[in-house]
Parts: structure tokens; C-alpha cells; sequence
């Protein structure tokens, strides 16, 4: 189990190195000119963003996860930490305060796909382009059950 915590300014180079190595790990379908592009726009925002942390017992954090209003914007685990149970505490984390917890998945992240509808989370539309306008279809996603 980990500890779960807001971020801190402090934090800001540690998520944008969670970030770049789940990309890295998860999101081998982008062109590189598209990677470098969201690249920038993450950096610009993640570091103020109000994630919550999953930080280990050095109080480093592992992963981070971005709730508004009830969507899930963004949860990225450290490929080191994964299959610890950190994306699924998380998540957790999130439905005790949003039970109707809705989120977008990139098709092309088959393991992404996957650890949702692990969880419970049934499709409930797609879209051909991202939130920005590229070429790199969504599915949504909508929390439907138990997590098992």
C-alpha cells in the first residue's frame, strides 16, 4: 500500500519524469512530432496541476493521478511500480468520492484498455480524434461495477 497525498511544487520534475516513462512504456503508437508537442503542453501544466500522489515510504512519489468533476483526466504509474497495486489504490481512492467516475483511454494503449475494464469500467463512446484534435482515437469510459 502506498501513502496518498496532494502534490507540492516540489514535485514537479519527479511527475514529469512519471510521466515521460509511462509514456515511454504505454504510448509506443505516438509520432515522435506528437509526442514532443504533448510533451510541452504536459510540462506547461502537470507541475500545478492538483494531482494526487501515490509516494512511496520515502515519500517519492510512484504515480499521480488528475480527477475534475468526477472524470479521471490523467493517471500515470511509474513502469517500476507497476503491477504493485498502486493504479488500482488510486483509482480506489477516486470512487470513494466520484462514483460515477468516467474517463478516456487511447485505443492504441492496449494495456490501458485493459487495466479499466479489470476494474470495472465499461465503454460508453469513442471519438477518431484525442481531446486536442489528433489523430488518435478514444474510447470512454464509464465506472459500471465492483473493482475485482
Amino acid at each position: 500500500m502506498f501513502k496518498l497525498r496532494p502534490s507540492h511544487p516540489h514535485d514537479g520534475a519527479r511527475i514529469i519524469e512519471i510521466w515521460r516513462r509511462a509514456v515511454d512504456a504505454t504510448h509506443d503508437f505516438l509520432s515522435l512530432a506528437d509526442r514532443q508537442a504533448i510533451e510541452a503542453e504536459v510540462v506547461g501544466f502537470l507541475p500545478a496541476a492538483p494531482l494526487l500522489l501515490a509516494v512511496d515510504a520515502m515519500d517519492t512519489p510512484v504515480a499521480f493521478m488528475l480527477v475534475m468533476d468526477g472524470h479521471m483526466e490523467a493517471l500515470f504509474v511509474d513502469p517500476a511500480c507497476r503491477g504493485n497495486g498502486v493504479g488500482r489504490q488510486l483509482v480506489t481512492h477516486a470512487l470513494a468520492e466520484h462514483r460515477q467516475l468516467t474517463t478516456d483511454v487511447n485505443a492504441q494503449n492496449a494495456q490501458a484498455v485493459g487495466f479499466y475494464q479489470r476494474l470495472g469500467f465499461v465503454e460508453t463512446g469513442r471519438s477518431a480524434l484525442d481531446g486536442q484534435g489528433r489523430p488518435y482515437p478514444l474510447i470512454h469510459l464509464r465506472y459500471a461495477g465492483a473493482i475485482g
